[in-house]
């Protein structure tokens, strides 16, 4: 039995028993509540204050059964709220240092900073890939959500270098800045840079005209949310078809239709090999709809004499259980 529900059922037979006390001086001695209730507590509380009023034979010995009853009772009850309160702050000390130790020994992850509407967006678009992520939220009333929601998280500003260094950002693979607002990014940007010079940032903007700002900070992709969102309910109305052919690619939790970018390893069979000897399309089933190269340009639509090598990432479309197999070929442990 935990000590929360240990500690519920010993307040209500608490309750049960001064009641029982209280009754019982009423009828015995035919006293009015109020001072029955007085005696029954000072006698369970052993404060030794004298009788209200002069008491039987009878309720004397009914007394002598309430010390009995009672005393030994409410002294569980008080070791039960204090064990209550102390394996509280004991749980929460604990889980604590859990977090912590994961924290410090995560390596490659994503830092999010700020789980409002789109931080949390973000984070679980992320989690449906093996990705490691650690959330920085200063908004105390979010902490239950994150938790509920199974995220490693640090509680406080997400531009406090300790705070950043405790998440691990010089061994990050990259950060979202997510905050309420855009000085708030700018500030954070500016912050993660100095402290992790190659890390891949991604900030979000409110206004169109602080982009500049984030990318003069050091972020490496800034996007808005609402020119974003805007773009797109356009891009419904014109290509109706299209957009549902990305949701279903690129967001549907549901169908098993992915699009994906897998980079290629120098120690992957395929490394140095052109598209038709690949077998990428005979035994994976899978279209390779673009080549990105190393220095970022993108080859769209590759023929079939098109060479695939070591730092490229190719970005294919099929099954998601295929786009794993080709991972392995690609990315071979």
């Amino acid at each position: 039995m935990n000590s929360t529900k240990h500690l519920v059922i010993a307040i209500f037979f608490s309750i049960v028993i001064v009641a029982i006390g209280t009754v019982g001086y009423m009828l015995i001695e035919g006293w009015n509540f109020l001072d029955a209730l007085y005696m029954t507590v000072i006698t369970y509380s052993t404060v030794g204050y004298s009788e209200v009023h002069n008491i039987s034979e009878i309720g004397r010995l009914y007394t002598v059964f309430l010390i009995f009853l009672g005393v030994g009772f409410f002294l569980y009850v008080a070791g039960a709220v204090i064990q209550f309160m102390v394996e509280g702050k004991i749980r929460t000390v604990l889980g604590r240092r859990k977090l912590d130790r994961q924290i410090h020994h995560l390596k490659n992850h994503y830092i999010v900073c700020g789980y409002g509407r789109i931080g949390r967006v973000i984070c679980e678009t992320l989690k449906r890939s093996p990705i490691d992520l650690v959330v920085i939220e200063n908004n105390e009333t979010l902490v239950p959500e994150i938790n509920t929601d199974k995220t490693l998280f640090l509680w406080g500003d997400a531009s406090n270098e300790a705070l950043l260094l405790k998440a691990g950002i010089q061994r990050a693979k990259g950060l979202v800045a997510a905050l309420g607002t855009d000085a708030e990014n700018v500030f954070l940007v500016l912050t993660a840079r100095q402290l992790a010079p190659n890390l891949f940032i991604t900030a979000r903007a409110s206004d169109t005209d602080v982009k500049n700002k984030l990318r003069a900070a050091g972020a490496d992709i800034v996007e808005s949310p609402y020119e974003k969102g805007a773009m797109r309910m356009a891009q419904r109305i014109m290509r109706p078809t299209v957009t549902t052919f990305l949701d279903l690619a690129l967001e549907s939790r549901t169908s098993d239709i992915q699009m994906e970018e897998i980079p290629i390893n120098h120690d992957s069979p395929l490394n140095d090999v052109i598209l038709k000897d690949s077998g990428i399309r005979q035994n994976f089933n899978l279209i390779i709809i673009a080549i990105k190269k190393p220095d970022g340009s993108m080859i769209f639509n590759p023929s079939f004499e098109a060479r695939i090598m070591s730092g490229d990432t190719v970005i294919a479309v099929g099954e998601s259980k295929n786009l794993q197999k080709l991972d392995k070929v690609l990315n071979p442990s």
